[in-house]
Order: structure tokens, then sequence, then C-alpha cells
């Protein structure tokens, strides 16, 4: 059986440094990080090479948790790449790579390509497909705001 990887593309109606900011700045991050309900209390990050970054969601309904990882790429406004594990981890999940990749378009818009994996699992594969697409569709309504 071959690994398991993500893969997703979204237009959003931004230039490509408004969407790098939206993804590389804490403060931008936290407006639209996480599935539909989630909130971000605490975030701490360091988007440069070897940077670190953690996460704290909160699901409308169940216990805090987080999101840890390390910088692998940053590179603006062109690509970002990051380890993602999460704590506390469950016994099927393992640290991935989410790779984020940045293209203008010629109408003011970009295309972000993301590449996330190997999952150990196509549950958890699936898991982080929705909450990608959740996130991505906050992250359009708040930049087309």
């Amino acid at each position: 059986m071959g690994e398991l990887f993500l893969h997703q593309t979204h237009l959003l109606p931004a230039p490509r440094e408004r969407v790098f900011a939206a993804l590389s700045e804490r403060g931008e991050l936290s407006r639209w990080w996480g599935p539909d309900g989630f909130t971000i209390p605490e975030i701490d990050f360091d988007p440069r090479e070897g940077g670190a970054y953690r996460i704290a969601m909160q699901p409308p309904e169940g216990e805090l948790f987080h999101l840890t990882g390390a910088f692998r790429e940053v590179d603006p406004p062109v690509r970002l790449a990051y380890t993602f594990v999460w704590d506390p981890a469950t016994a099927d999940d393992r640290e991935t790579l989410a790779e984020l990749d940045l293209r203008e378009l010629g109408d003011g818009s970009t295309e972000v390509r993301l590449n996330q994996g190997p999952f150990a699992t196509e549950e958890r594969r699936s898991l982080h497909d929705g909450g990608w697409g959740e996130s991505f569709a906050k992250l359009d309504r708040l930049l087309a705001g």
C-alpha cells in the first residue's frame, strides 16, 4: 500500500503577499485557523527556517489541544513548509509535513497548493482534509471581506 498524502488546491481572492501574510503572521492565522467553530486562544509562531510553532485549538465541545511543529522552508511570498504533529497525539498520529505553495494569478487572486503527509491511516488523512477545507473556506471569507 502506498503512502497517504493530502492534496488540495484553493483559489483565494487576494494578492500573493496578502495570502502569505495570512498564512504566516500570528495575528492573521488566529483569525481563520481550524475547522468551523474552533477558536485559537493561544499561538506561538516563529515563521523562519528552524523556527517553531505551537497552536492551542479549542473545539466547540471538548478539551483544548495543541498542534506543534517546526518550519522547514519559509520563502515569502512563495512557499511555506512545516512539520505538523498533534499534542496529545493518538495512536495513529504521526508527524507530517505540510507544504503550501502560492502562485499569483493575473486577476489579483492567488492559488494555494497544499500537500501534506504521509499519514498513518486514511482516517487521519480524511480528518486533515476536512479541517484544511473548512479552514481555507474561513480564510477565503476573511480575504473577501
